[in-house]
């Protein structure tokens, strides 16, 4: 029987993981998430998340609830269109090579407003219109242009891309099999995440 690659096996036992506390979530079964004294000292020794989640923003999407992870097991970067521009990067960097964490999850999500503001386009001044400038690509590049939904998971797809093209420090962790970038989709109507590739 051939040897199993360890970095491989991680990365199917933290998907496994993020899937199961997922289901819990979606079938309103949380296991309860202790938080006690105890707890909080060992964990000012430092911190040793299994998975980055490249989040939305969206008040109504809390990675460590639809995970129902508790305290040091996500490593959660938020951002408005869950986008990796040179910070959301830098902190996802921070874990790959200061934490060791092994995958990654770019996860969008049902009815995205900074998607929606993308596809529906006009002036919002500098900083926001800066921001929905990272959606544009998905826009121009989705088979339905004028579908919200589409240019979400569009958005997911091109960067989970991103991710790898502009990030040198990932990208070789990806290359040696120590990481691995998983595209997600979140219905909010459900509570289910869905893995995109399989």
């Amino acid at each position: 029987m051939p040897e199993q690659d360890p970095d491989k096996m991680k990365t199917l036992e933290v998907l496994s993981k993020l899937k199961e506390g997922n289901q819990r979530f979606v079938e309103n079964q949380l296991k309860n998430v202790q938080v006690d004294q105890t707890i909080k000292t060992e964990l000012v020794k430092g911190q040793s998340p299994h998975a980055i989640i490249l989040s939305c923003a969206d008040s109504r999407v809390v990675p460590e609830l639809i995970f129902n992870a508790g305290m040091d097991e996500l490593f959660v970067v938020r951002v408005a269109g869950n986008m990796a521009n040179t910070s959301s990067l830098a902190s996802m960097e921070f874990a790959v090579a200061y934490l060791g964490t092994q995958v990654i999850v770019v996860l969008g999500h049902q009815n995205c407003g900074a998607v929606t503001a993308a596809v529906q386009g006009g002036d919002n001044g500098p900083n926001l219109n800066h921001l929905l400038g990272h959606i544009k690509p998905a826009i121009e590049q989705s088979s339905d242009p004028s579908s919200v939904d589409e240019v979400i998971r569009k958005n997911v797809e091109l960067t989970v891309r991103t991710i790898s093209k502009d990030s040198e420090i990932i990208d070789k962790a990806v290359d040696e099999g120590k990481v691995k970038i998983v595209p997600a989709y979140y219905h909010l109507d459900s509570g289910k995440v869905e893995f995109l590739n399989g």
